[in-house]
């Protein structure tokens, strides 16, 4: 099976460098790629302007596939009522550094769902690989991806879920387990629908209930964790957290230091940050371990945009308490190696060789 993925991806290895937004780069995507293996870069939050300049400084550095990967959610409808009400919330966390809470909230990542001019850029520059998260765009889109000779991928949190994507046209579905860092994939993002299903488990159902090839994602961090994801029906990984600490990655100082310290054994899902579950480094960030009456977070990515001016305002006075720092479960294994370093060590390991 994973000879297969690899044969369609166009790599030697079955191991995907998850396209982690603001920590994957073009030099960490190309370096994977040029290793091997299938690096990714994540244009979620980027116009197709930014897009196309992602793509083509990745292609000045690698001639391999690479993975350009796209948000599928449901635009933000501006529950005034729900938004103000956060936005109330939060105002003292504001005042503890001389700063103003914002009065009105931007949608800082539009959804590729309304977005055909990202649409057709992509079809323009026709990276290898396009993939989806929080959703799936429609039939017809996909279908003019298939047309163009570019593979998709699809990231799932149950089966009910990759079964939408195969049913969509979607070539191999990213199984993502509770484990994985950052946001979580789920289609519907209100509270109490994430399954918070575990790899094993998730894994086991997703390859069990679809007929395309199936990316485990969660909690990978050697090569152990890439053999036993095949040993429960995976013809690959998907790896974050993993490739964090490469020096090729765009994470910050604050960000690799906590990973490297007592802290990477804490982390949390939160919907707090941008208003979508996602797992990261707890840090006071995390309102709901310390304001358990907290009103319902602003909508995505709504939130998300409070995260980052309170973020600012505190760095600004030299705390960095209220930085997003996604991270899995397996965040204590993370090693700082050059990319494509960490690459060859994982196949050694994958193949039993260390």
């Amino acid at each position: 099976m994973a000879d297969s993925l690899c044969q369609q991806l166009g790599v030697d290895y079955p191991i995907i460098q998850a396209p982690m937004v603001g920590v994957s780069t073009p030099a960490l995507a190309a370096a994977v790629s040029n290793a091997g293996a299938l690096g990714s870069i994540g244009l979620g939050a980027s116009t197709p302007e930014q897009g196309r300049a992602a793509i083509r400084q990745t292609r000045a550095l690698t001639d391999k596939p690479f993975n350009v990967n796209l948000f599928c959610h449901q635009p933000a409808t501006f529950d005034h009522a729900r938004n103000d009400a956060w936005l109330r919330h939060v105002a003292p966390l504001f005042a503890q550094f001389d700063a103003t809470a914002p009065t009105a909230l931007n949608e800082i990542y539009k959804s590729f769902q309304d977005d055909p001019a990202m649409l057709d850029m992509l079809l323009e520059e026709k990276p290898a690989v396009v993939s989806f998260h929080f959703g799936v765009p429609s039939t017809d889109w996909v279908g003019r991806f298939k047309q163009a000779g570019i593979f998709t991928l699809g990231c799932a949190t149950t089966l009910a879920e990759a079964q939408l994507l195969e049913q969509a046209g979607v070539q191999a579905i990213v199984a993502q387990g509770q484990e994985a860092g950052g946001h979580r994939g789920v289609f519907d993002d209100r509270p109490g629908q994430d399954a918070q299903i575990g790899l094993f488990a998730l894994v086991r159902l997703i390859a069990s209930g679809v007929q395309v090839p199936v990316i485990a994602a969660g909690g990978i961090m050697d090569g152990a964790g890439i053999k036993a994801a095949w040993q429960l029906g995976a013809s690959g990984v998907q790896m974050g957290t993993a490739f964090i600490l490469c020096p090729e990655s765009a994470a910050s100082a604050e960000h690799r230091t906590a990973l490297n310290s007592a802290r990477a054994y804490d982390t949390r899902l939160t919907s707090a940050i941008s208003g979508r579950s996602a797992r990261g480094l707890a840090n006071r960030l995390y309102l709901e371990a310390s304001q358990p009456q907290m009103p319902l977070p602003a909508e995505y990515p709504l939130a998300y945009d409070v995260a980052k001016a309170l973020h600012t305002a505190a760095s600004a006075k030299g705390c960095h308490d209220f930085a997003a720092q996604w991270a899995g479960q397996g965040a204590p294994l993370a090693r700082a190696l050059p990319a494509a370093e960490l690459v060859r060590v994982l196949v050694e390991e994958m193949r039993g060789r260390i």
